[in-house]
Protein backbone atom coordinates (compact mmCIF):
# COMPACT_ATOMS: atom_id res chain seq x y z
CA UNK A 1 0.00 0.00 0.00
CA UNK A 2 1.11 3.32 -0.83
CA UNK A 3 1.75 5.91 2.06
CA UNK A 4 -0.81 8.89 2.10
CA UNK A 5 -0.41 12.17 3.37
CA UNK A 6 -4.36 13.20 4.08
CA UNK A 7 -3.71 16.91 5.04
CA UNK A 8 -5.31 19.44 3.07
CA UNK A 9 -5.71 23.19 3.50
CA UNK A 10 -9.11 24.79 3.83
CA UNK A 11 -8.56 28.50 2.84
CA UNK A 12 -4.93 28.41 4.57
CA UNK A 13 -5.69 26.66 7.46
CA UNK A 14 -4.34 23.09 7.50
CA UNK A 15 -6.32 19.84 8.44
CA UNK A 16 -5.30 16.36 8.81
CA UNK A 17 -7.75 14.96 6.51
CA UNK A 18 -10.28 16.54 4.72
CA UNK A 19 -13.15 14.79 5.89
CA UNK A 20 -15.54 17.14 8.51
CA UNK A 21 -18.90 16.53 9.74
CA UNK A 22 -21.82 18.53 8.49
CA UNK A 23 -23.49 21.51 9.95
CA UNK A 24 -26.64 19.93 12.02
CA UNK A 25 -26.06 16.73 11.99
CA UNK A 26 -23.93 15.76 15.37
CA UNK A 27 -25.05 18.99 16.88
CA UNK A 28 -21.85 20.24 18.37
CA UNK A 29 -19.92 16.76 18.16
CA UNK A 30 -20.65 15.78 21.54
CA UNK A 31 -22.96 13.12 20.33
CA UNK A 32 -20.10 11.65 18.83
CA UNK A 33 -17.59 10.73 20.66
CA UNK A 34 -18.80 7.60 22.04
CA UNK A 35 -17.91 6.60 18.45
CA UNK A 36 -15.00 8.35 17.28
CA UNK A 37 -12.38 10.82 18.45
CA UNK A 38 -13.44 14.28 17.11
CA UNK A 39 -9.79 15.38 16.88
CA UNK A 40 -8.93 13.08 14.32
CA UNK A 41 -11.40 14.39 11.96
CA UNK A 42 -10.67 17.45 9.65
CA UNK A 43 -12.95 19.25 11.62
CA UNK A 44 -16.30 19.48 13.58
CA UNK A 45 -18.93 21.62 11.88
CA UNK A 46 -21.47 22.40 14.59
CA UNK A 47 -25.34 22.92 14.31
CA UNK A 48 -26.16 26.50 12.92
CA UNK A 49 -25.74 28.90 15.96
CA UNK A 50 -28.14 31.60 16.45
CA UNK A 51 -28.62 34.76 18.25
CA UNK A 52 -31.16 33.79 20.40
CA UNK A 53 -32.18 30.19 22.21
CA UNK A 54 -34.79 29.17 19.59
CA UNK A 55 -37.13 25.69 20.50
CA UNK A 56 -37.09 25.11 16.91
CA UNK A 57 -40.17 23.38 14.64
CA UNK A 58 -42.78 21.36 16.08
CA UNK A 59 -41.98 17.66 15.65
CA UNK A 60 -41.94 15.40 13.30
CA UNK A 61 -38.52 16.90 12.50
CA UNK A 62 -37.13 14.30 10.19
CA UNK A 63 -38.35 11.76 8.04
CA UNK A 64 -36.62 9.41 5.38
CA UNK A 65 -37.53 8.92 2.03
CA UNK A 66 -37.36 6.67 -1.07
CA UNK A 67 -33.68 8.54 -1.59
CA UNK A 68 -32.74 10.55 1.26
CA UNK A 69 -33.66 12.64 4.53
CA UNK A 70 -35.92 15.50 4.81
CA UNK A 71 -35.18 17.32 7.97
CA UNK A 72 -36.31 20.93 9.14
CA UNK A 73 -35.52 21.80 12.93
CA UNK A 74 -35.89 24.94 12.75
CA UNK A 75 -32.36 25.43 14.48
CA UNK A 76 -33.40 24.23 17.47
CA UNK A 77 -30.11 25.37 20.13
CA UNK A 78 -28.64 27.20 22.84
CA UNK A 79 -28.06 30.36 21.22
CA UNK A 80 -25.21 31.88 21.54
CA UNK A 81 -24.37 32.49 24.78
CA UNK A 82 -25.36 28.96 25.87
CA UNK A 83 -23.13 27.91 22.74
CA UNK A 84 -20.09 30.01 23.51
CA UNK A 85 -20.72 28.65 27.47
CA UNK A 86 -20.83 24.78 26.47
CA UNK A 87 -20.41 23.66 23.49
CA UNK A 88 -16.96 25.71 21.92
CA UNK A 89 -15.35 24.94 25.36
CA UNK A 90 -15.94 21.23 24.96
CA UNK A 91 -14.36 20.85 21.48
CA UNK A 92 -11.77 22.95 22.80
CA UNK A 93 -10.80 20.42 25.57
CA UNK A 94 -11.11 17.57 23.11
CA UNK A 95 -8.49 19.64 20.77
CA UNK A 96 -10.89 19.15 17.55
CA UNK A 97 -11.15 21.94 14.70
CA UNK A 98 -14.02 23.70 15.07
CA UNK A 99 -15.86 24.94 12.19
CA UNK A 100 -18.59 27.18 13.46
CA UNK A 101 -21.74 27.62 11.34
CA UNK A 102 -23.83 30.75 12.35
CA UNK A 103 -27.24 31.60 11.04
CA UNK A 104 -29.27 34.93 11.37
CA UNK A 105 -32.49 36.45 10.15
CA UNK A 106 -30.58 40.04 9.50
CA UNK A 107 -27.53 41.48 8.76
CA UNK A 108 -27.53 43.10 12.35
CA UNK A 109 -27.66 39.31 13.63
CA UNK A 110 -24.94 37.48 11.25
CA UNK A 111 -22.34 40.96 12.29
CA UNK A 112 -23.24 40.23 16.24
CA UNK A 113 -22.76 36.24 15.36
CA UNK A 114 -19.52 37.13 13.56
CA UNK A 115 -18.12 39.04 16.07
CA UNK A 116 -18.40 36.98 19.42
CA UNK A 117 -18.25 33.73 17.07
CA UNK A 118 -14.69 35.19 15.79
CA UNK A 119 -13.58 36.13 18.78
CA UNK A 120 -14.02 33.09 21.01
CA UNK A 121 -10.55 31.10 21.54
CA UNK A 122 -10.87 27.55 19.52
CA UNK A 123 -12.55 28.87 16.22
CA UNK A 124 -10.77 27.30 13.10
CA UNK A 125 -13.68 28.50 10.47
CA UNK A 126 -16.81 30.56 10.24
CA UNK A 127 -19.30 28.58 8.20
CA UNK A 128 -22.00 31.42 7.47
CA UNK A 129 -25.70 29.47 6.31
CA UNK A 130 -26.98 31.28 3.80
CA UNK A 131 -29.80 28.27 3.21
CA UNK A 132 -31.98 28.90 6.39
CA UNK A 133 -34.67 28.80 6.47
CA UNK A 134 -35.40 26.66 2.74
CA UNK A 135 -37.24 29.14 0.99
CA UNK A 136 -35.12 31.93 1.95
CA UNK A 137 -33.48 33.67 -1.38
CA UNK A 138 -30.56 34.62 1.03
CA UNK A 139 -27.89 31.50 -0.26
CA UNK A 140 -29.43 32.32 -3.79
CA UNK A 141 -28.85 35.52 -4.74
CA UNK A 142 -25.75 37.01 -5.71
CA UNK A 143 -27.03 40.55 -4.22
CA UNK A 144 -28.24 38.90 -0.68
CA UNK A 145 -25.34 36.23 -0.31
CA UNK A 146 -22.72 39.06 -0.82
CA UNK A 147 -24.18 41.58 2.08
CA UNK A 148 -24.16 39.21 4.77
CA UNK A 149 -20.95 38.00 3.79
CA UNK A 150 -19.43 41.38 3.95
CA UNK A 151 -20.92 42.08 7.49
CA UNK A 152 -18.93 38.81 8.61
CA UNK A 153 -16.09 39.15 7.02
CA UNK A 154 -16.09 42.13 8.44
CA UNK A 155 -16.25 40.99 11.80
CA UNK A 156 -14.33 37.98 11.98
CA UNK A 157 -10.35 38.29 11.99
CA UNK A 158 -8.29 38.05 9.42
CA UNK A 159 -6.87 34.27 9.88
CA UNK A 160 -10.20 32.97 10.47
CA UNK A 161 -11.30 31.70 7.03
CA UNK A 162 -15.07 32.42 6.40
CA UNK A 163 -16.82 29.72 4.48
CA UNK A 164 -20.35 30.77 3.05
CA UNK A 165 -22.75 27.39 2.08
CA UNK A 166 -24.74 28.46 -0.53
CA UNK A 167 -28.01 26.72 -1.89
CA UNK A 168 -27.84 24.62 -5.16
CA UNK A 169 -30.57 25.66 -6.84
CA UNK A 170 -32.30 28.90 -9.24
CA UNK A 171 -29.57 31.04 -9.68
CA UNK A 172 -26.02 29.57 -11.32
CA UNK A 173 -23.89 28.36 -7.91
CA UNK A 174 -21.15 29.99 -10.27
CA UNK A 175 -22.49 33.51 -9.85
CA UNK A 176 -23.56 33.41 -5.72
CA UNK A 177 -19.72 32.01 -5.25
CA UNK A 178 -18.32 35.06 -7.52
CA UNK A 179 -20.30 37.32 -5.38
CA UNK A 180 -19.28 35.95 -1.79
CA UNK A 181 -15.82 35.45 -2.75
CA UNK A 182 -15.91 39.58 -4.05
CA UNK A 183 -17.65 40.27 -0.68
CA UNK A 184 -14.54 38.86 1.42
CA UNK A 185 -15.53 34.69 1.61
CA UNK A 186 -12.63 32.93 1.98
CA UNK A 187 -14.23 29.62 0.26
CA UNK A 188 -17.96 28.03 -0.42
CA UNK A 189 -19.56 24.94 0.84
CA UNK A 190 -21.52 23.36 -2.25
CA UNK A 191 -24.00 22.48 -1.53
CA UNK A 192 -27.23 23.33 0.71
CA UNK A 193 -30.20 20.74 1.36
CA UNK A 194 -32.67 21.17 -1.42
CA UNK A 195 -36.00 22.11 -0.38
CA UNK A 196 -38.51 19.24 -0.08
CA UNK A 197 -42.00 17.89 1.19
CA UNK A 198 -43.55 14.33 1.84
CA UNK A 199 -46.66 13.28 3.06
CA UNK A 200 -47.56 10.91 5.54
CA UNK A 201 -48.63 7.50 4.54
CA UNK A 202 -50.60 6.88 7.32
CA UNK A 203 -52.27 10.53 8.22
CA UNK A 204 -52.05 11.66 4.99
CA UNK A 205 -51.08 15.05 6.26
CA UNK A 206 -47.45 16.56 5.33
CA UNK A 207 -44.77 14.32 7.56
CA UNK A 208 -42.98 16.90 8.48
CA UNK A 209 -43.93 19.32 11.63
CA UNK A 210 -42.67 22.25 9.80
CA UNK A 211 -44.36 21.08 6.68
CA UNK A 212 -41.62 21.23 4.14
CA UNK A 213 -37.47 20.72 4.63
CA UNK A 214 -34.17 19.86 3.19
CA UNK A 215 -33.71 16.69 1.27
CA UNK A 216 -30.20 15.06 1.84
CA UNK A 217 -28.58 11.98 1.60
CA UNK A 218 -27.63 10.02 -1.76
CA UNK A 219 -30.44 11.96 -3.72
CA UNK A 220 -28.17 15.12 -3.81
CA UNK A 221 -24.58 13.74 -4.38
CA UNK A 222 -24.45 14.15 -7.64
CA UNK A 223 -25.77 17.37 -7.55
CA UNK A 224 -23.30 18.33 -4.82
CA UNK A 225 -20.60 16.92 -7.22
CA UNK A 226 -21.99 19.37 -9.88
CA UNK A 227 -21.80 22.31 -7.90
CA UNK A 228 -18.32 21.33 -7.04
CA UNK A 229 -17.60 21.13 -10.95
CA UNK A 230 -18.49 23.87 -11.71
CA UNK A 231 -17.33 26.33 -9.50
CA UNK A 232 -13.66 24.80 -9.50
CA UNK A 233 -13.92 24.73 -13.48
CA UNK A 234 -14.72 28.86 -13.51
CA UNK A 235 -12.96 29.81 -10.42
CA UNK A 236 -10.28 27.61 -9.74
CA UNK A 237 -8.79 29.46 -6.95
CA UNK A 238 -11.48 29.50 -4.91
CA UNK A 239 -11.86 27.13 -1.62
CA UNK A 240 -14.72 24.60 -2.33
CA UNK A 241 -15.96 22.57 0.47
CA UNK A 242 -18.01 19.40 -0.95
CA UNK A 243 -21.30 18.08 0.95
CA UNK A 244 -24.22 16.02 -0.07
CA UNK A 245 -24.44 12.26 0.12
CA UNK A 246 -21.29 11.15 1.33
CA UNK A 247 -21.76 7.67 2.56
CA UNK A 248 -18.14 6.13 1.41
CA UNK A 249 -14.34 7.10 0.71
CA UNK A 250 -15.17 6.90 -2.80
CA UNK A 251 -17.94 9.48 -2.48
CA UNK A 252 -15.39 11.51 -0.50
CA UNK A 253 -12.49 11.17 -3.44
CA UNK A 254 -15.74 12.05 -6.32
CA UNK A 255 -15.84 15.39 -4.60
CA UNK A 256 -12.12 16.34 -4.58
CA UNK A 257 -11.83 15.29 -7.54
CA UNK A 258 -14.27 17.56 -9.00
CA UNK A 259 -12.64 20.39 -6.96
CA UNK A 260 -13.14 20.40 -3.35
CA UNK A 261 -10.36 20.55 -0.81
CA UNK A 262 -12.50 19.03 1.60
CA UNK A 263 -15.40 17.52 2.11
CA UNK A 264 -18.32 17.14 5.00
CA UNK A 265 -20.55 14.17 6.07
CA UNK A 266 -24.05 14.55 7.02
CA UNK A 267 -26.91 12.50 6.76
CA UNK A 268 -24.58 8.97 7.01
CA UNK A 269 -24.48 10.51 10.52
CA UNK A 270 -27.56 9.30 11.41
CA UNK A 271 -27.22 5.46 10.08
CA UNK A 272 -23.67 5.37 11.03
CA UNK A 273 -22.20 7.83 14.04
CA UNK A 274 -18.82 6.55 13.23
CA UNK A 275 -18.63 6.85 9.47
CA UNK A 276 -16.53 9.75 9.24
CA UNK A 277 -13.73 8.18 11.02
CA UNK A 278 -14.60 5.05 8.51
CA UNK A 279 -14.31 7.39 5.42
CA UNK A 280 -11.66 8.77 6.12
CA UNK A 281 -9.92 5.45 6.45
CA UNK A 282 -11.59 4.31 2.95
CA UNK A 283 -10.30 7.68 1.38
CA UNK A 284 -7.01 7.00 2.19
CA UNK A 285 -7.18 3.29 1.16
CA UNK A 286 -9.23 5.25 -2.05
CA UNK A 287 -5.28 6.62 -3.03
CA UNK A 288 -3.41 4.38 -1.99
CA UNK A 289 -4.80 1.71 -4.45
CA UNK A 290 -4.35 4.04 -6.98
CA UNK A 291 -0.93 4.89 -6.08
CA UNK A 292 -1.71 8.77 -5.42
CA UNK A 293 0.11 10.11 -2.37
CA UNK A 294 -1.37 13.64 -1.90
CA UNK A 295 -4.83 15.02 -1.19
CA UNK A 296 -3.18 17.87 -2.58
CA UNK A 297 -2.62 16.00 -5.75
CA UNK A 298 -6.21 14.74 -6.47
CA UNK A 299 -7.73 18.35 -6.01
CA UNK A 300 -9.43 19.14 -9.00
CA UNK A 301 -7.77 16.30 -11.00
CA UNK A 302 -11.07 15.18 -12.60
CA UNK A 303 -10.81 18.77 -14.96
CA UNK A 304 -7.15 17.82 -15.85
CA UNK A 305 -6.74 15.50 -19.36
CA UNK A 306 -4.75 13.19 -17.27
CA UNK A 307 -7.24 12.95 -14.53
CA UNK A 308 -8.64 9.78 -15.56
CA UNK A 309 -8.01 6.98 -12.32
CA UNK A 310 -8.34 3.21 -12.49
Amino acid sequence: MTAVDLSTSLAGVTLPNPVMTAAGCAAAGRELEPFLDVAALGGVVTRSVTLDPRAGWPPPRMVETASGVLSGTGLQGPGIGGFLATELPWLVQRQARAVVSIAGESLAEFAELARRVGNSPGVTAVEVNLGWPEDAATGRDPYQASKVVNVVRRDVPRGIPVLAKLAPVVHSVVDVTRAVVKAGADGVVLAHTVPGMAIDRRTLRPALGGVTGGLSGPAVHALAVRCVWEVHQALPDVCVVGVGGVRTGYDALELLLAGASAVQVGTMIFHDPSSPARIVAELEAELSQRNLTRVADVVGRAHRPEGELS
